[in-house]
């Protein structure tokens, strides 16, 4: 298989034969950032591309189709037009925490981004507590979030950012017990090396039936948490107008709209990381021919595939289910997925002493 990390290690031995350590260090530590900023927009207007059309396929509509060939220049053109909008100055709101809100809730996006393996070698931080930085990093755009709701003196924005607390923070706990099933069947938080462990058999085979419970969990209450309908009450358009983000603007109303949508990428990316292998093929034990070939693709297709599979099932979800009630919502967490979260987590201690 024929690996990114090849690219960066020639990368990194021609800045050193040139510069001195500390200059090469400072100068891919730049290349880093900018990478990890240019694939962020990219994805994003890809995604937006892609619900969109998805959203008229479920709904017998054409989707974009004027700007550029099938439409496909629509995102870039709306980006045009989000960067170039004015900034409409709000009376009687607090400026800095208004202001802050929107930078905190991308900043989380982007260091969760950043923690994500797409390739061997090919992620910008690789700790050996990878999942309890995720969970971690990614909560922290909760504070965005009541923070938006607050700073802008309006009641729909404090009615949405409200909900949207008490959505995130009680879905991140089946979330987080999903994936520390996994992080039980495989004995370590590193995500390079959890994803090495699955060269052979992705762990929702590999970990029976405790991982496909851990799998479907994890794709509930992470659609949950990125407030995309039906659990979408925090932006309910006929409740709230926008819900959190009514009172931003221009490229800070782009910023919660650019976290909104990789946030669904993100949680595709992980579901993909931990349960479905990551960058690596699928092998089947016996089929050496088979393999052969599955390995001849490269791995960050691989990756990108599982991931966009996992999105077109949230999207799938979105224009399939209506919106539920608020009561609705937290009775499903409260009730249902987090009873099931514990039991499986003993399941899959059963299943680890004395399957595996």
């Amino acid at each position: 298989m024929f690996h990114l990390q090849t690219v960066t290690q020639w990368i990194d031995e021609f800045l050193r034969t040139y510069l001195t350590d500390g200059w090469a260090l400072f100068i891919e530590f730049i290349l880093i950032g900018v990478v990890i900023l240019a694939v962020y927009a990219v994805l994003a207007l890809i995604l937006i591309y892609v619900e969109r059309k998805i959203c008229a396929f479920f709904q017998c509509r054409l989707g974009p189709t004027r700007v550029g060939p099938f439409g496909i220049f629509q995102s870039v053109a709306d980006m045009v037009k989000i960067l170039l909008k004015e900034l409409i100055k709000i009376n009687r709101v607090d400026p800095r925490l208004f202001r802050l809100a929107a930078y905190l809730v991308i900043i989380a996006s982007i260091c969760t981004f950043g923690a994500i393996p797409f390739d061997k070698g090919i992620q910008a931080i690789d700790f050996n507590i990878g999942v309890f930085y995720l969970l971690a990093v990614s909560s922290l755009g909760v504070v965005g979030i009541l923070l938006a709701g607050w700073a802008s003196n309006n009641k729909y924005t404090m009615i949405g950012a409200m909900r949207s607390g008490a959505q995130l923070i009680s879905y991140e706990l089946s979330c987080g017990l999903s994936l520390m099933t996994i992080v039980m069947l495989s004995g370590t938080m590193q995500l390079s090396t959890i994803v090495e462990q699955q060269a052979y058999a992705w762990n929702i085979f590999r970990g029976g039936i405790p991982a496909i419970i851990a799998f479907v969990i994890y794709l509930i209450a992470g659609h949950a948490e990125t407030n995309r309908g039906p659990f979408d009450l925090p932006e309910a358009e006929s409740e709230l107008t926008a819900g959190y983000h009514t009172e931003y603007s221009g490229i800070q109303f782009g910023f919660f709209y650019l976290a909104e949508y990789l946030n669904m990428f993100i949680i595709a990316a992980i579901a993909t990381t931990l349960f479905l292998g990551g960058w690596m093929p699928l092998h089947i034990p016996g089929w050496d021919g088979f393999n052969q070939v599955m390995d001849f693709i490269p791995p960050v297709l691989w990756f990108f595939a599982k991931a966009f599979i996992c999105v077109f099932l949230a999207l799938w979800v979105r224009w399939t289910m209506p919106r539920l009630r608020i009561d609705q919502l937290l009775n499903l967490e409260w009730k249902i997925l987090m009873p099931v979260s514990l039991l499986n987590i003993v399941l899959m201690a059963i299943w680890v002493i004395w399957i595996i």
